[in-house]
């Protein structure tokens, strides 16, 4: 298989275009990321938390 006729994966929509980005951007973004990450994380331990604090309501 040839990998020149191979699309790349589309990107995000919204995200940019990181062939421009200087070095610099491209840390800003990747920080940016991460806190989205973290933000997403901690989103997911409290739906968690809340699951687990109803199971423990309902199994009484």
């Amino acid at each position: 298989m040839d990998t020149d006729d191979v699309a790349p994966p589309p990107k995000p929509e919204g995200a940019p275009d990181l062939e421009t980005l200087s070095i610099a951007e491209l840390q800003e973004h990747i920080a940016a990321l991460r806190a989205e990450i973290a933000r997403a994380e901690a989103a997911i331990a409290a739906k968690q938390a809340q699951r687990g604090s109803a199971e423990q309501l309902f199994k009484r």
